[in-house]
Formats: structure tokens, C-alpha cells, sequence
């Protein structure tokens, strides 16, 4: 059988129900390669040994009660999921990626790990996230930076960089994740990724969440498609009192990435949006063109999509990101733990009025209005994922200038967050590599739909990966 840590969570957990491999080997393996390779990508911030071999024990016992039919099991069963550090995990540390919050410890599940739980995975550890998972990059002053396999040197992207460095390097099949400006589609590229950022309303924040603005929302990280989709069902679970609420897909996630979906309208966006000057790398517009050629082949009609907003009406929702920042519970005498750019954020957050935000949470609607009419021409919007490829890690990180920071932040990734804005769904796909200064690196393309056309968009993600498969693991990385 192959390596079982080559195989997709939907293949682990088919071996799983068939017996070619017990919970328990499963954890034995995974936690051995996360203290083994783990440091070396900087993908956790905590290990949770005691829990993954108790939650196998549960899992075998499933097993045995069932006498190895397989039905009715949970559809992850024994597959290992971390989860990332900005989610809480009843009775492990939750510190997001932070100093001011050392010593925390979450008194419940979030609605996402009731979720994943209640699949079968094995919650194996908590992924690095940076400080409160403001940047684009995982560079905690609390444990290592998340490093892309394909080249240590450099970044594996944030704010669900941990979880990335672990997917991509082997240690587990799916990593849950998160996103408010476009942190799994971003380190799904730095690091050769399937990233699927769902609508607004589809995933929950659960019982003991809010969706404040809604530009925030759970997924995961995996290596295929399918994976992606069969996740999604397991997330997409409505709880009472949800604020947000898409309708359901006509069947399954899973089945949609089965489908064909012929003649799309495609529209092809190569001008970056949130920095009308970002430097686009070759690398990154020759995705682009992969994608188009790819697309043609397969009958759907593709044409040039209109940027749908100035980088000026982005940054009219500064009170959304910064007075987001300014929420999170930081103890007053823990402040000056904070890192330069969450104090810097905080400091322009307390600079607004209650107007300025009552505007900015208006001005969401209306710019998604907006760009509703901008493209309503097209089906599915194609972009590259980020404008450069993985940059090296401390490049963009700036402790003396936290202003720059952001800047070099957005130039970055001038395309992930207008999704965020719009609550729509977008997906970032592996789909092109190429040598940057001698090493092979993964440059992602993005797709985005209509809202809640989740369904449309895994059709499509998955026709791409039939038509062009892209490798699973970085080129000559210790797998053993």
C-alpha cells in the first residue's frame, strides 16, 4: 500500500474502514513525522499526543462495533486533522500565535472542532498561526516560522501557515484553516495547496462564535479537490441563531466535484485590485495563462474581467480590519507583548468613531453590490492567487514600520481579499510551478463564483486537476 502519509484524507479514511490500517498506526505515524519534519516547517505550536491516541482508541472501537461493514461511520474516520491556533480546542492552549495570551487555555470547542470531531478525525495538535492571524506570512514571536516545503528559506504564507507546512509536507492529509483576507488561499500557494475559502454564511461560527462583519470563515487545507469538497460537507452544518445562512448544495460538496459543468463564462482578472501598482511576477501571470489554455480545452468561454473596485474604496474598510484587531482580548498589562504591527493596528482602530465603522460595514454591502454588477457578465472569475511567489521569511515582516508591513502585505496579495469583502467563494488552486532563483516553486491560481455557487466552483476546480494533475508534494522533500 502506499506511504500512509501519501494518501488524500478520503483514500486514508477508505484504508481505515477496510482495515489495511488501524486509528492507531495512523496516529503512531503522524505524530512521528510531526516531531520529525514538523519543526523543520514550523507547522505546529502545540502537539496533542494523549488526545490523538485516545481519540484512536474511540475510533477503533467505531470500527469493531460495525464488524468491519463500514457503514455508518463517520465519513473522516481516523484521519488526523490539527486544527489551527486561533480556534479553540477544549482544554489546550489557545494562544493565537501570541505572547499577550501565553498561558490560555480554551474552555470549549468551536463549532468547527464540534464538527471535525463529530467526522472522525484525530485532533493531533494546534497549527502556527501569526499574532491574532493578521499577516499574510507565520512568523510568531512564539515558535517557528511556517516555512513552504518546496524551499525552507521562505514563507509558507499565513495566517494558516502552519496548517499549510503541514499538509504540504507530509505529516497530515488536511489541516483545518481560516480566513479573513485570504488566509488559505494565500498559503495554499506558497506552499502547493487546494485552499477553498467558502461563503459567507456556509461555514457557522458555531455556538460559541460570532460573524461580526463577516469577512472571516473556516475551511481547510488539502491536497486535492475532492478532499475539499468532502470537508465542506462536513463544515457546512447550520447551528441555532446563525447570523448568516446560503442555501445547501442540490446533493453533496463531493458529488459537485464529480460533475462536468460545461460552457462556463470565465473572466480573467490579471490587474491586481487593492494596490492598483503591485508588481506582478511572470511566474504568477504565466498561472493565468495555464488556467486559459486549460479552460478553452475544456469548452468553457473565457474573457477579460473589469477590476470591480479603486484601491481607495479598499481602503475605506480599514475600520473593519483594525477595530477587528482591537476586539481580541488582550489584557491591558499584556499590550506591550503584543507584536509592533497588532499594536500598530490597534492603535488605528481606537482612531475611529462608531460612524466610521456603522459606514464601513455599509460600504460591504454596497461594494458587493458593486461588484455583483461588475461581473455579472461571468460565471467564474480566474486571478492568480498572489502576486509574488513565496517570499523569504523575515522579508516582509517590518518591526520598525508596521506601516510598510501592511503595505508590502497588500502588494502581496492584492487579489484574496475583495472575496472576503464580497462573501463570495474562491478557490486557489496549484496549478503552475516554476524555478525562482534556482528552486521549484508553486504559484497558484485563484477561482471565485457568485455567493453560495460553491458548487460550480469544485466542478471546475476538479476538471482542472483531471486535465492537468499537479504533484502532491514538493519536489525531492524527505517524504520517508
Amino acid at each position: 500500500m502506499t506511504n500512509l502519509h501519501e494518501l488524500s484524507a478520503l483514500d486514508l479514511a477508505a484504508a481505515v474502514r477496510r482495515g489495511e490500517a488501524s486509528p492507531h498506526e495512523v496516529v503512531r505515524h503522524t505524530l512521528d513525522r510531526a516531531r520529525r519534519l514538523g519543526p523543520q516547517v514550523g507547522a505546529f505550536v502545540h502537539l496533542a499526543e494523549e488526545r490523538a491516541y485516545a481519540q484512536a482508541v474511540e475510533a477503533e472501537e467505531q470500527l469493531a462495533a460495525v464488524g468491519g461493514a463500514g457503514d455508518g461511520l463517520p465519513p473522516f474516520l481516523g484521519v488526523p486533522v490539527p486544527v489551527k491556533d486561533l480556534t479553540m480546542v477544549a482544554g489546550l492552549p489557545f494562544e493565537a500565535g501570541s505572547a499577550a495570551l501565553t498561558g490560555f487555555v480554551a474552555p470549549v470547542d468551536d463549532g468547527v472542532v464540534t464538527l471535525l470531531r463529530a467526522a472522525g478525525t484525530l485532533m493531533v495538535g494546534k497549527t502556527t498561526t501569526p499574532e491574532l492571524g493578521l499577516p499574510p506570512y507565520t512568523e510568531p514571536d512564539v515558535a517557528p516560522p511556517a516555512r513552504t516545503p518546496w524551499d525552507l528559506s521562505r514563507t509558507a504564507g499565513g495566517s494558516s501557515g502552519g496548517a499549510a507546512a503541514a499538509v504540504a509536507a507530509g505529516i497530515v492529509p488536511a489541516a483545518h484553516g481560516s480566513d479573513g483576507g485570504g488566509s488559505l488561499r494565500i498559503p495554499a500557494a506558497a506552499c502547493g495547496l487546494v485552499g477553498l475559502k467558502p461563503s459567507r454564511g456556509r461555514v457557522s461560527h458555531g455556538p460559541h462564535g460570532v460573524a461580526g462583519s463577516g469577512l472571516a470563515t473556516d475551511g481547510v487545507l488539502t491536497r486535492t479537490v475532492a478532499d475539499a469538497a468532502a470537508f465542506l460537507d462536513v463544515l457546512a452544518q447550520p447551528w441555532p441563531g446563525d447570523h448568516y445562512v446560503v442555501p445547501g448544495p442540490r446533493t453533496s460538496f463531493l458529488d459537485a466535484a464529480r460533475s462536468e459543468p460545461r460552457g462556463l463564462r470565465i473572466g480573467v482578472l490579471l490587474d491586481p485590485v487593492v494596490v492598483a501598482d503591485a508588481p506582478v511576477h511572470a511566474g504568477a501571470r504565466a498561472a493565468v495563462e495555464r488556467a486559459v489554455g486549460l479552460l478553452e480545452g475544456l469548452g468553457h468561454h473565457v474573457a477579460e474581467a473589469p477590476v470591480p473596485f479603486s484601491p481607495e474604496q479598499w481602503d475605506a474598510f480599514m475600520p473593519l480590519w483594525s477595530v477587528g484587531v482591537l476586539q481580541a482580548p488582550v489584557p491591558p498589562e499584556r499590550e506591550e507583548l503584543l507584536v509592533p504591527l497588532t499594536r500598530w493596528m490597534r492603535e488605528i482602530g481606537r482612531s475611529y468613531t462608531g460612524l466610521d465603522h456603522a459606514d464601513a460595514v455599509s460600504g460591504l454591502q454596497r461594494l458587493a453590490r458593486q461588484t455583483a454588477l461588475a461581473w455579472s457578465a461571468f460565471d467564474v472569475v480566474l486571478s492568480p492567487t498572489l502576486a509574488q511567489p513565496p517570499v523569504a521569511v523575515g522579508a516582509m515582516r517590518d518591526d520598525a514600520d508596521p506601516a510598510r508591513d501592511f503595505q508590502a502585505q497588500k502588494a502581496f496579495t492584492p487579489w484574496t481579499s475583495p472575496w472576503n469583502i464580497i462573501g463570495a467563494p474562491a478557490i486557489s488552486l496549484p496549478l503552475h510551478r516554476e524555478e525562482v532563483d534556482g528552486v521549484e516553486l508553486p504559484f497558484g491560481v485563484m477561482l471565485g463564483a457568485r455567493l453560495g455557487r460553491e458548487e460550480v466552483l469544485l466542478g471546475l476546480a476538479a476538471q482542472l486537476e483531471a486535465a492537468d494533475p499537479w504533484p502532491h508534494f514538493a519536489p525531492g522533500y524527505p517524504l520517508a
